[in-house]
């Protein structure tokens, strides 16, 4: 068994209570794969990084978690993304993202990308997001789309989060729903936000959104939606699953990204999708009390070394 997490870490800086910035690293799809590795999932990322000492750090980062980085390409005169984030009133964060450069948007296209995408298509489980999407050009979405297919007829599953965000697309909606279209008719799980939906196509409800991509042939759709109940559709049925208990949101920062790998890690130990839904909110729930998008290690919190 192997999963791959194909995506874009970036360096980031966020503003303390104080006015210092604190360096870290994040991303959508490297948080899922943080957590599906905590929850026991033999996950690698796949990605394209520089040869600098930020791009180190995010390959002993991914190390200690137990990540595999044996498909993350390397740049000599590249550097990854940066995002600023700050605090807003509301508890709220705002970020604003500079990765024109980053050697991640062109990680179907560097020198090694074939090998990279033979292994996609050996993988068992092929994990990626909008944000993924919106970062190649045509010519990598083309190969990152064939490699989505020839694994499919392998019999991998592909699980995507169209994690709809406008200024990585440069608010071209049209572009954006006609390649989230493409990714969905290669999709056997969907795990969207129905905050997103509803912006990107207009979804009047979950139900709706689960309709629009049924259409897609997708089998295996969960729609989050913040503190009300999760609509899982799977084995041609469709349930509500309510969030066990509700929080008082610190930060919600990787609260989606959390959700996405407790439940993909559960459907990989066969539980039902209705368990799976609920390991997610129980994930979720955890990182929306904590400030940050990465749970302290729980054998750190236990006391131990990683």
């Amino acid at each position: 068994m192997r999963v791959v997490s194909v995506g874009e870490v970036l360096i980031e800086l966020v503003r303390d209570g104080d006015g210092r910035y604190v360096l870290g690293y994040a991303g959508d799809t490297f948080h899922t794969a943080i957590y599906l590795a905590r929850n026991g999932a033999p996950v690698s990322f796949v990605s394209a990084l520089g040869t600098d000492r930020y791009s180190d750090e995010v390959l002993k980062t991914a190390a200690a978690e137990g990540i595999g980085t044996d498909l993350v390409l390397r740049v000599s005169d590249r550097v990854p993304g940066i995002s600023l984030v700050e605090a807003n009133s509301d508890n709220g964060r705002s970020a604003e993202i500079w990765r024109d450069a980053s050697p991640a948007r062109q990680m179907f296209e560097l020198p090694g990308w074939d090998r990279v995408a033979e292994q996609v298509v050996a993988a068992n489980l092929i994990y990626f997001s909008g944000v993924t999407l919106s970062l190649f050009s045509n010519v990598g979405l083309g190969r990152f789309l064939a490699a989505l297919e020839f694994a499919r007829e392998r019999g991998a599953k592909i699980a995507f989060d169209s994690n709809w965000r406008f200024a990585s697309w440069r608010g071209d909606e049209q572009r954006a729903r006609a390649v989230f279209s493409e990714a969905l008719k290669r999709t056997d799980m969907a795990l969207p936000s129905f905050e997103d939906e509803a912006r990107l196509w207009g979804d009047a409800s979950p139900r709706a959104t689960v309709e629009r991509l049924t259409t897609f042939g997708v089998k295996e759709i969960v729609v989050k939606n913040g503190a009300s109940p999760a609509l899982v559709h799977a084995d041609g049925r469709s349930m509500e699953v309510p969030v066990p208990r509700n929080v008082e949101a610190v930060d919600a920062r990787a609260a989606g990204d959390a959700f996405n790998a407790a439940y993909i890690a559960a459907r990989l130990r066969k539980e039902s999708p209705e368990d799976a839904a609920l390991a997610g909110h129980r994930l979720a729930a955890e990182v929306l009390q904590h400030r940050g998008a990465i749970l302290p290690h729980p054998k750190r919190r236990a006391g131990q070394t990683h």
